[in-house]
């Protein structure tokens, strides 16, 4: 009998195994797929099979918004897969990228190709490090807005030639050093200063939901037949959104400022009874 009840404490102070369940690995496991994805891309840049290159990439980029909600979703966020999902927007929006358009085009521009593929490389690196060391830090007013172009969409637009040259093959390939320049110029954009909107913490009013909804399939029926020219038109109408993003960032700033300085104002009017510098009342003697 006591022997029974010594194996039952035995059994009770057995200490648990500690781990992460099943549940909270598919975020990470979507994380891995899209790097996966990214860095086969540039193996069909290698077979010079362009257009499942940049599939690639978009498959990433989809992937990339998906493992995001899937881990708030699941309540399975950790500071692991924060910084894992930083690593991996390198790999795929970076590296990837750079490697699949110097193959495509920058390569015969020998040296020089090479550099502004570093170039992109190093500027979508550059906008992670800003994203995740301001992501705490940023006003109220800025909550709908990113500070330069986030990153898959600044592969998107530095792959935006490759995506013209599959959508228009008649009109032939774009010289080396237009791309060149046009890389340069994407990279810059994602280390800018530029506000650009984030299309995922938007919300959309009752009354534009069924045009938007419209919209959306719109958009998928123009992937499902021709994906090139509909990915153009996308990025294209994206770079529209630009000047708009930057009047309303300016105009929501300017507001902010203003509403600022009237509590200031408001402090400085608010005598203070300490520094008052009025007579003093007397008291009476008795």
């Amino acid at each position: 009998m006591m022997s029974e009840k010594r194996n039952k404490r035995r059994t009770r102070r057995s200490p648990r195994l500690k781990g992460l369940s099943v549940h909270g690995l598919i975020p990470n496991a979507i994380t891995v797929s899209a790097t996966c994805a990214a860095l086969t891309g540039v193996r069909f840049a290698l077979e010079q099979r362009w257009e499942f290159a940049v599939g690639a990439i978009l498959l990433a980029a989809m992937l990339d918004a998906l493992d995001g909600r899937m881990a708030r979703l699941l309540n399975a966020t950790s500071d692991f897969g924060a910084q894992m999902d930083s690593l991996s927007d390198f790999v795929a929006f970076g590296v990837s990228p750079a490697m699949i358009m110097y193959f495509w085009s920058l390569n015969g521009l020998g040296g020089f190709g090479w550099v502004v593929a570093l170039f992109f490389a190093v500027c979508a690196g550059l906008r992670l490090a800003r994203f995740n060391s301001r992501i705490d830090s940023l006003p109220s007013y800025a909550y709908n807005y990113f500070q330069g172009v986030p990153a898959p969409a600044g592969a998107g637009l530095g792959m935006l030639p490759l995506i013209f040259f599959l959508a228009f093959p008649e009109l032939g390939q774009l010289p080396a050093p237009v791309i060149a320049a046009w890389m340069v110029g994407g990279g810059l954009l994602m280390v800018s200063e530029l506000p650009t909107y984030s299309f995922k913490r938007i919300k959309v009013p009752r009354r534009f939901l069924l045009p938007v909804m419209a919209l959306v399939g719109l958009a998928v029926a123009g992937l499902a037949g021709q994906p090139w020219v509909t990915l153009f038109v996308v990025l294209a109408v994206y770079m529209a959104t630009f000047p708009v993003s930057y009047r309303s960032y300016k105009r929501l700033r300017e507001e902010a400022d203003r509403l600022q300085d009237d509590e200031d104002d408001d402090e400085d009017d608010t005598p203070d009874s300490e520094d008052s510098s009025g007579p003093v009342p007397l008291r009476p003697v008795t």
